[in-house]
């Protein structure tokens, strides 16, 4: 039964890092969606540059 008691500090520590990879996560996510959104907007202007010429 003792092993339910966590150490804090250790529980701290855990809880920090397991924040960290959300943050670093979440930014990756963000990159990958600001890239998305970037090669779409390029597809748009050359097909209407295409069309245009």
């Amino acid at each position: 039964m003792s092993g339910d008691i966590v150490n804090p500090e250790i529980e701290y520590e855990l809880m920090k890092s397991n924040a960290n990879e959300l943050r670093a996560a979440a930014a990756r996510h963000r990159r990958v969606r600001e890239a998305e959104k970037a090669n779409k907007s390029e597809r748009r202007s050359v097909f209407g540059k295409r069309r245009t010429s």
